[in-house]
């Protein structure tokens, strides 16, 4: 029969338990903070969070998260090895100093009993202290081993063998010092120093062995990658990050010199036969490369897979480039680059493969940029045509670039174009080919082992029954198929389509800009140049057009398409400015050629381009018919308002049509340049704004237009009529503004009787300003006092009646024109009374002023808002 102790007494023994174990947790809590600060390493500690407070622990006893470790009451790490450092160096110069200073007054035997002995007890007092934890003194200890060992080789040299070579004796010393310190690191295993220390003495005994011997250049790149392969072979199985990383360093320096030698050596050989010497350094240095990547992790595997690619480019293509001329050489590297693309078909892993692609793309890309020049020089250099049109049809198309580029060296630039276009046009059609070809490299990869398997049937997180049915292999695989319109791939990787899309972009710009430098090489007539051009045009403007219809996601190819159209385009119709008939058969087949796609393309961004580059075409051919008339240039404005005209009706027959808008705007554009050729002729001017305010009111006749084109209307015919009054020299403007600004008042009374909402700036506005800028502007250059007196009385009146009727043009335009009479009356004598003032004054009274108005800011911005609402207002 179990007792069962009352209530009372079991929960006092509860109580007691409780304390016992709290006391007992505390001692323990404080042990492991003793015990973590001794040991200083990395000891695994509890779950974070968990705080012993929580526990009950006793009043008194300090409390941390469980795991944390306390502060040690010892000096930090950082104060420690600062001294140790500081101590380290103290002595490596004292025995600097003692070795290049006293070492000539001690006999050979006091020498050699110092060097042992000090020599010595620096590389065996790091073992004892290793074994006491003094790791940090240790190694401060083992770097001033090091550097005396240096100084020990040093002293040999200097006594033992004054009469030895210096590079060859360096080379045995740094192999002795450096297998000494590789022994010393493996026995010492604590101390991080020696190893990384041995690797760097191991990057100079055949390098200057190389020196010493006088070997040629071809022995030099030899040593050179003999190092960077010891280098590699330490970053995959040294000893410690430190030892590798100073193996990579070291191994990118040698490997970098090593092929720099090497290439050298192949750009510069005299014959195919003298390049075959540094191709194999070349070839070898690719090999070691490969081997590295093979076993490297991700990102280095990359590194070396695009090395071993470019160091094999080199190697292959110097042979024949050697037997070439200069203009072709870049395209025997361009073909062994090319052939690097076969690695796709290889067993070598995903990431050096990728490495070696990258490779293939970097000759391809260098071989295009090596073209670059050219074709610039073909579509920049009709440039030079615009100096001097209508000059005469000159002999050659490379006459008309006017560019001085060594042609006959340049002979494989279009060849490199179209031999990349080829190959990205034949990906383009056989894209489910290549995709599959590509499909190895494309998609994630855990150690380059392949895709995983496909979950078993009926396993928990899949849909379907099995993994047949076509599902991908891991996620974002289907962004790869070659099934046009394939959705996105995973982890951000573009679709099949827009890879495909671009592709085929890369496949038309290379293509067309092969065509034209062929012609440029070729030297053809400058009339084949011209209608080859304008041919090319009109393909391209195919394709963009076809493109509207592309799949969905390839896009690039019709956008890049309809760029080098627009491009194509200007290069021709620049070249054709050499003779009047050639400019005016090539704008006019520019015009009809973009107007006819305008009308085939769907809705969108290129009909609006195509549309506006027809209107611009379309207003360069009326520039140019002025110039046959003979005319002069403001002579020949309002012939160039004829396409904006056409524009307007255009725009009319459109309406809302979303190309509507561009038209307009690129006809409106048109009658700028027609004010501007009319600028230096006020009657022609005057004509030309007076008929772009007729286009203007036609266009405000449309009532999406009317906002807009209105009030641009009223200020043409305005600016009209004050340019003919000021070329017709009328001193007294009013004669001829106050019969329109009468009937226009009358009439703005009229509609704001019939429509009291309308607005007093339509009412109001043009009839008022008919005659007050005028006669402001005579104003302003009347020495008469009457002028300004009658427009100030009319400009106060009209402000004080729109202040009375709340009309916001009465009132803006009145006060604004009594303001500007009033300065102009005021101007001398403020002028006067400001010479009068000290100079100090008006600095002084302008800082008052802004002293006031800081200090009353809130003030005047509430009145300037309440003045900003009244205005607002106002009809």
């Amino acid at each position: 029969m179990e007792h069962v102790p009352p209530p009372a007494e079991e929960l006092a023994r509860l109580d007691r338990e409780l304390a016992e174990l709290d006391a007992r947790r505390a001692q323990l809590l404080t042990r492991r903070a003793w015990l973590l600060a001794a040991l200083r390493p990395t000891v695994p500690t509890a779950a974070p969070g968990w705080n012993p407070s929580g526990w009950g622990a006793p009043p008194g006893t300090p409390t941390q998260p469980w795991g944390q470790v306390p502060k040690r009451p010892s000096a930090p790490r950082g104060a420690q090895n600062v001294l140790l450092t500081l101590g380290g160096l103290l002595l490596t110069v004292a025995a600097i100093a003692f070795t290049l200073v006293s070492w000539g007054s001690m006999g050979i035997g006091g020498r050699s009993a110092v060097l042992a002995a000090v020599t010595l007890g620096a590389l065996a007092t790091p073992a004892v202290l290793l074994r006491r934890g003094l790791a940090a003194t240790a190694e401060a200890l083992a770097a001033l081993a090091l550097v005396l060992t240096l100084l020990d080789v040093y002293a040999v040299h200097a006594v033992a063998a004054p009469d030895t070579d210096g590079l060859g004796f360096t080379a045995l010393a740094s192999a002795v010092l450096a297998a000494l310190w590789t022994a010393y690191g493996l026995a010492l295993g604590k101390l991080r120093l020696p190893l990384p220390a041995a690797v760097v003495l191991a990057q100079w005994p055949l390098l200057f062995w190389a020196w010493a011997v006088g070997a040629p250049a071809p022995v030099v790149g030899w040593a050179l990658l003999a190092t960077a392969v010891l280098d590699g072979a330490i970053a995959l199985w040294g000893k410690g990050a430190g030892v590798r990383v100073t193996a990579c360093v070291g191994g990118a320096v040698m490997g970098f010199s090593a092929l720099m030698v090497g290439l050298a050596l192949s750009l510069t050989a005299p014959g195919p036969l003298g390049a075959v010497a540094p191709g194999v350094l070349l070839l070898t240095a690719s090999a070691a490369a490969v081997a590295g990547a093979w076993r490297a992790p991700k990102g280095f595997a990359r590194t070396g897979g695009a090395v071993a690619g470019l160091a094999a480019v080199a190697a292959v293509g110097g042979v024949p480039a050697a037997a070439l001329p200069a203009g072709w050489r870049v395209l025997a590297y361009l073909l062994c680059g090319l052939a690097l693309t076969a690695v796709v078909r290889s067993r070598l892993p995903g990431h050096a493969a990728r490495g070696v692609l990258a490779a293939s793309g970097a000759v391809v890309a260098g071989a295009l940029v090596w073209a670059l020049p050219p074709l610039a020089a073909v579509l920049l250099g009709p440039v030079t045509m615009l100096s001097d049109v209508w000059a005469g049809t000159p002999d050659g198309f490379r006459s008309a670039l006017g560019s001085t580029l060594p042609w006959s060296e340049l002979a494989a630039a279009p060849v490199v174009l179209a031999l990349v276009a080829g190959l990205l046009g034949a990906a383009y059609r056989w894209w489910p080919s290549v995709v599959r070809l590509a499909a190895p490299l494309a998609g994630p990869t855990t150690a380059d082992a392949g895709p995983p398997a496909a979950p078993a049937a009926g396993a928990p997180g899949t849909d379907a029954p099995g993994a047949a049915g076509g599902a991908a292999p891991w996620p974002g695989w289907s962004g790869w198929s070659g099934r046009p319109g394939a959705g996105a791939g995973g982890r951000g990787r573009p679709s099949a389509a827009t890879l495909r899309g671009v592709v085929g972009a890369g496949a038309v710009a290379l293509g067309w800009g092969a065509l034209l430098l062929a012609g440029a090489l070729l030297d053809v007539p400058h009339a084949l140049a011209l209608a080859g051009e304008t041919a090319l045009v009109g393909v391209l403007l195919a394709l963009a057009v076809r493109g509207g219809g592309a799949e969905r996601g390839a896009t690039a190819m019709p956008v890049t398409a309809l760029v080098a159209s627009v491009a194509g385009a200007v290069s021709a119709g620049l070249l054709s400015l050499a003779s009047e008939g050639a400019s005016y058969a090539v704008f006019g087949a520019l015009a009809a050629l973009f107007a006819g796609a305008a009308l085939r393309a769907g809705a969108g961004v290129p009909r609006a381009v195509f549309a506006v580059a027809a209107v611009v075409w379309g207003t360069v051919i009326t520039g140019l018919a002025g110039r046959s008339l003979g005319l002069a240039p403001h002579e020949a404005a309002p012939l160039m308002l004829l396409v904006p005209a056409l524009t307007v009706l255009l725009g009319a027959r459109l309406r809302r049509n979303p190309v509507a808008l561009p038209v307009e705007l690129t006809g409106a554009l048109g009658a700028l340049v027609a004010v501007g050729l009319a600028v230096s002729d006020a009657p022609f001017l005057a004509l030309v704004l007076a008929l772009c305010g007729v286009l203007a009111a036609g266009t405000a006749v449309r009532p999406e237009r009317r906002p807009v084109a209105g009030y641009l209307a009223a200020t043409l015919f305005v600016l009209a009529t004050w340019v003919r009054l000021a070329a017709s020299e009328v001193s007294f403007p009013e004669a001829y503004t106050l019969p329109v600004t009468v009937p226009a008042l009358l009439v703005g009374a009229a509609r704001r009787r019939r429509d009291p909402e309308a607005s007093s700036w339509t009412a109001y506005g043009p009839g008022l300003a008919a005659t007050l800028l005028p006669s402001l502007a005579v104003a302003w250059t009347d020495p008469d006092w009457l002028r300004p007196l009658l427009l100030g009385t009319a400009a106060l009146v009209i402000t004080l009646l729109g202040a009375r009727h709340r009309l916001q043009a009465l009132l803006l335009l009145g006060g604004t024109v009594l303001a500007l009479v009033g300065l102009h009356e005021l101007a001398p004598y403020v002028v006067q009374v400001a010479g009068a003032l000290p100079r100090w004054l008006p600095p002084a009274l302008a800082g008052l002023l802004l002293l006031v108005v800081g200090a009353t800011y809130e003030q005047r911005l509430r009145d300037a808002r309440r003045l900003k609402d009244a205005l607002v207002r106002m009809r």
